[in-house]
Formats: C-alpha cells, sequence, structure tokens
C-alpha cells in the first residue's frame, strides 16, 4: 500500500530533481515545459541505474535467474500501469514507444483492417499531430476520411456539433483528453456515452491526463487509451495503449518477430495472446523500469495532490498574465489543466521564448505540433506555460519580470 503526502509542498519536491539545480545560461532553472517532457526525480532515475547494474538481462525468454528477476520486475511494472489507470486486465497494457506509437498501432492495426472508403473518422480541431496525421495515413489506404469537432472561441468542444458529426459512416472517434496548447479537459465520459450509444469505439489521447489527475478507463469507458512515460516524470521512449480486451483480441499485430509469434514456419507463423502480440522484438526494459519508478512517485505524491497544486498555479499565473498590457490567452474553458498559451502583440512568440531564455525561463514557442488548431485560433504561433509539480509562485513572479523585460526590449 503506497501512503501519499498530506499535501504537496514544491519547495521539497524540487530536491528530488538533480536538473533543477543547474543554471541556464548562468541563471538559476525555471522549467516551464512540463507538457513536452516533464523532468526526472533522482528516484526514477537511480531506479533505472539500478535495474542496469544489478537486473540487465533479455525478457522472457531466459531460464537463468537474471532473466527471471528481469521479466519479473518489468511484467510487475505493467500489473503497476493496471492498477494506476484502473484497467480490467493486465494483458490490456501495451507498452510501446509513447502516445505516437499507441495511436499508430491502433490505426493500423485496428484501423487498416475495419475502414471502408466513405467511413468517418471524428477527431477534434484541438488535436495533437500524432492524433491527426496517423488518421490521415490510413484514410489513404482505406478511403476513410477525418471529420472535426469544432470548438467555442474558448477552446471548449462543441458538443451539439459532435452529436450532428455522429453518423452510421462514424467508425471511431480520436479525441484528447486534455488540450496540450489550450489546457481545456475535455469531457471524455459524455464523449464516449454518446458514441457508445451508437456503437462507435472511442480512442483517448491521455499525454497530457496522466501526469496532471487519476485516470479511471473503466468510469471513462473508453476503448482506447495512449499516454506516454515522459510526459508523467518518467524516462523517454516508453509508453502506453490500454485497450479492452475483447476489442484487441481481434486486431492484427502491429508488428513482426520476438515475443509477438507462438510458433513461426515458413508456411505459416501464428501469433502469442496479449499482451505479447503487440510487443514485438526487445523492448526498453529499463525505460518500463523508470516507469515503474514514477508511477510510484507520482502516488506517493497523491495525483489529487498534484493536480490541485497545478490548479492553484495556473489560477495565480493566469491572473498575473492577464495584468499584462496587450498580452492575450487562448484557452479559457472552465474545465482547465496547468497549459498556458498566449501572445503578445506585435512580438513574435520566438523573440519573447528567447528573451525568456536568457533570463533562465525555458518555455515553448511555435505551433506546438496543433497546426490546425493554430489556424483556427488566426496566429502562427504562440508561447505556451505548462506547469508541473515542481513549479513555484516564486518561478511565476520571475516569469513576469521576464516578460516585462520583453516588452522594453519591444517596444
Amino acid at each position: 500500500m503506497i501512503s501519499e503526502m498530506a499535501k504537496l509542498d514544491p519547495y521539497i519536491v524540487r530536491a528530488d530533481f538533480p536538473i533543477l539545480q543547474i543554471q541556464n545560461r548562468g541563471k538559476p532553472l525555471i522549467y516551464l515545459d512540463t507538457s513536452a517532457s516533464a523532468q526526472k526525480p533522482h528516484q526514477v532515475i537511480d531506479a533505472i541505474q539500478h535495474y542496469y547494474t544489478h537486473q540487465h538481462a533479455n525478457i522472457h525468454r531466459g531460464v537463468y535467474e537474471l532473466s527471471e528477476q528481469a521479466t519479473q520486475v518489468f511484467e510487475g511494472v505493467r500489473h503497476q500501469v493496471k492498477s494506476f489507470i484502473n484497467a480490467q486486465h493486465a494483458e490490456e497494457i501495451i507498452f510501446v514507444r509513447g502516445t505516437t506509437e499507441a495511436i499508430n498501432l491502433v490505426a493500423h492495426s485496428y484501423g487498416r483492417s475495419r475502414f471502408q472508403p466513405g467511413d468517418e473518422i471524428v477527431v477534434s480541431v484541438m488535436e495533437h499531430h500524432s492524433n491527426i496525421v496517423p488518421w490521415q495515413m490510413v484514410g489513404e489506404v482505406t478511403g476513410a476520411v477525418l471529420r472535426v469537432i469544432p470548438m467555442a472561441d474558448t477552446g471548449e468542444l462543441d458538443l451539439d456539433a459532435y452529436r450532428q458529426l455522429l453518423t452510421a459512416r462514424t467508425k471511431l472517434i480520436a479525441v484528447t483528453h486534455i488540450s496540450n496548447v489550450l489546457g481545456t479537459i475535455n469531457p471524455i465520459k459524455e464523449i464516449t456515452a454518446l458514441a457508445h450509444a451508437q456503437q462507435i469505439p472511442v480512442l483517448v489521447d491521455g499525454a497530457q491526463a496522466a501526469p496532471f489527475f487519476p485516470v479511471d478507463v473503466q468510469a471513462l469507458d473508453c476503448d482506447f487509451y495512449a499516454f506516454s512515460s515522459h510526459k508523467m516524470y518518467g524516462p523517454t521512449g516508453v509508453g502506453v495503449l490500454y485497450g479492452k480486451k475483447a476489442l484487441l483480441e481481434t486486431m492484427p499485430p502491429y508488428q513482426g518477430g520476438g515475443d509477438m509469434i507462438e510458433t513461426v514456419s515458413f508456411a505459416k507463423t501464428t501469433y502469442a495472446k496479449l499482451p505479447n502480440k503487440f510487443e514485438a522484438g526487445t523492448p526498453n526494459i529499463a525505460a518500463v523500469v523508470g516507469l515503474g519508478a514514477a508511477i510510484r512517485y507520482l502516488q506517493i505524491l497523491g495525483m489529487e495532490n498534484i493536480a490541485s497544486h497545478e490548479q492553484e498555479l495556473l489560477h495565480y499565473a493566469t491572473e498575473q498574465l492577464q495584468a499584462i498590457a496587450g498580452l492575450r490567452i487562448f484557452g479559457t474553458a472552465k474545465h482547465k489543466a496547468g497549459v498556458i498559451a498566449f501572445v503578445v502583440d506585435d512580438i513574435h512568440p520566438h523573440d519573447i521564448a528567447t528573451v525568456l531564455d536568457h533570463a533562465g525561463i525555458a518555455v515553448r514557442a511555435g505551433h506546438h505540433c496543433a497546426m490546425p488548431l493554430m489556424e483556427r485560433l488566426h496566429v502562427p504561433a504562440t508561447v505556451r506555460v505548462s506547469l508541473g509539480l515542481y513549479n513555484t509562485r516564486e518561478e511565476i513572479d520571475q516569469l513576469m519580470v521576464g516578460l516585462q523585460q520583453v516588452k522594453r526590449l519591444f517596444g
């Protein structure tokens, strides 16, 4: 049983992150780009080092003790993930390289074998490219087309328009849980219920949600849920696809070789059962170990505590930013996570990010892999501040000082 903290104290937590002790251009690092990739606590770094120095061997196929230990650790993380997102079965947890590969797996394994010319895949206007491009690629092969859920100026999806998009031609809904640009928390449970009323499966991009608040895939009732380790304070190179067992069992393998086989002959190959069917080749074992350590770390801090801390920072940062003349925030949804995208009149986002960088402040500037959303917002790019469990009010104050310097420089 993991005992969580009573309340998250970012000043105590910061000591767990070695990189936060470094300087950026001679200034203390203020890292406000967690939505792109979160920093790693020493608990994760130490777990990976321990694996390589005490437990490393290839998994599943070895009959010697070291291989059995590595297999036990690897499969233990699968059960951790099952519990973390409240999946029903451990074999519903598929290890992939990240959210992008998880979505591609569903697109090519589920979509290519089912979609027909004229079929429709419904996405939203706020999707990351990773939840657009794979469906377009499959559409080029199958003849299926995209339909897009519009949104209000607040950054909230238009659910009335969504209902109208659901027809006999709709074969899949693919939607983000939290927008990586606007911070909007979408009503996934309602979106899923409306789709399931017409027997339409739903895939959720949970890359931004999994590190932010508790995720319960059974309560959401989504058919697929994808997320990445590196956004939840774990290592890069590993992520998770959750899929309902009944659906995964009907899907053909995504890649061939290694652990995904049962028998191989030149005449025919038979495939392994779940989850091995979708895990061809030697996986990134050390990264999976690191993911397990990251999950333990988040559970000790408490997912509710993390969400509460980031909400408090979000409100404080929003108030401070709104006081800056000429600054415009995109995304004012009622339900929102710790992401703020903005522009400042007559100053390019890249110039803002460059000046802030020289003050030791790391923010993201650009289209954030969401070019269709930028078109909807009528801007080429924005500055994005994304908050993590280690950020503080004092760092937001330093951001405001940096932005005032930007305004002085560009007049």
